[in-house]
């Protein structure tokens, strides 16, 4: 081989193996479109799931006697089907000793503000604040996107982040949250919720009331038992068919695509976010395990956390959880940010910067780092932050 051969085809080499250890781009896709690596055969059920998500329900099939919403997309509709929504959920815990009472005695946390014709005939009306509740507040309703992926991140991924003594001194002290049965949980505000399919049960139950094959008593209001003939729907209300269909659509919702940006601001957003210390808990990048499905298998994501809780300060403080305190909130996802209308858990913000700047607790350093930003880096990260 000529020297000239010689050196084209060691060139050519350098490009591939430089190619080869380039990233791979993040799955992302218009709001509430499906994950593109589905098989055609899954896009069908996604399709289907979807149709269930968004079908009204009736009070003759179950709906209720407690609810909040006739259907699925009743609550995650912003700005497509599967995103978040306005309507807040009200719920009421007791926090005391350091132990977290979920008040199932008087109805649970989750507090119905609905009520079917035939309960409010017999005389009963929907769920009121108990008196036994220590704390209070609301909880806006989140965006869906990437929770299968989300999901298939390995929990020793997760782990890797823990820092409940903060050994390293940063202020940070991010732990994994905890169902009420003891397993991991990476989903709900609270980090109670372990998989897609136990929100997508415990929506059922709770926002419309449906009985399940695992949970077949109706709840009446705060916990008192239902007169006879409420809801002569036959238990369950919907069978597991039905939940696997709902599994399908919310799964497959793939994370929603960044909003266009200028290729400086995007590379500048991203050194102010790192700089002011966001990255400690919103994670820049997350990839899920190698096995599984064939769709979710090494996929590397921009979710922009690490699924832990976090204790954000007294001022922020809501209801507690199996495993969190009141003043402890999961980080959540920032893509999409830039679609929604409110922030904070239970939307008392009305923009990012007002989110930003009620943050404390653990997040006090990076809040005050942000306020102490130069006037135009901030207004670089918060254009940054809305293309998310």
């Amino acid at each position: 081989m000529s020297g000239r051969r010689r050196a084209l085809a060691s060139g050519v080499g350098v490009l591939l193996t430089l190619a080869a250890c380039e990233p791979a781009p993040p799955v992302v896709a218009a709001p509430g479109a499906p994950l593109p690596a589905l098989e055609e055969a899954e896009r069908g059920r996604f399709l289907l799931g979807r149709a269930v998500f968004e079908r009204l329900a009736t009070e003759e099939e179950g709906l209720g006697p407690l609810f909040n919403e006739a259907r699925c997309s009743g609550c995650h509709d912003q700005p497509a089907i599967g995103g978040g929504g306005l309507i807040l959920v009200r719920k009421a815990t007791r926090w005391e000793e350091g132990t977290c009472d979920l008040l199932r005695a008087h109805g649970g946390d989750n507090l119905q503000a609905r009520a079917s014709a035939a309960l409010q005939a017999a005389g009963l009306g929907p769920d009121r604040l108990p008196a036994e509740a220590s704390d209070s507040g609301f909880a806006l309703p989140p965006p869906l996107w990437g929770l299968g992926l989300l999901e298939r991140v390995p929990e020793a991924v997760l782990r890797a982040h823990e820092d409940p003594e903060d050994r390293d001194g940063d202020g940070v002290s991010g732990r994994l949250g905890r169902t009420e049965d003891g397993r991991v949980g990476r989903f709900g505000g609270k980090a109670d919720v372990a998989t897609v399919r136990d929100f997508v049960e415990s929506a059922l139950r709770f926002e419309l009331g449906f009985t399940t094959p695992d949970h077949l008593e109706e709840e009446g209001p705060n916990g008192q038992p239902l007169p006879p003939g409420i809801d002569p729907m036959p238990d369950p209300e919907i069978d597991a068919a039905g939940i696997t269909r709902l599994v399908d659509f919310i799964q497959w919702l793939a994370p929603p695509e960044p909003l266009p940006l200028a290729a400086e601001t995007e590379s500048r957003g991203r050194q102010v976010f790192a700089a002011v210390g966001c990255t400690s808990c919103h994670l820049p990048e997350l990839t899920t395990a190698r096995d599984g499905p064939p769709w979710s298998r090494g996929v590397r994501l921009e979710p922009w956390t690490d699924l832990l809780l976090h204790d954000l300060g007294e001022p922020l403080r809501s209801v507690c959880g199996p495993g969190a305190s009141p003043v402890e909130h999961r980080t959540p996802p920032l893509w999409g940010l830039g679609r929604r209308e409110r922030f904070l858990h239970d939307g008392r913000a009305g923009t990012v910067d007002e989110a930003v700047r009620q943050h404390g607790g653990e997040a006090e350093r990076v809040r005050d780092a942000y306020e102490a930003l130069p006037e135009a880096e901030r207004a670089t990260l918060l254009e940054w932050l809305a293309a998310r």
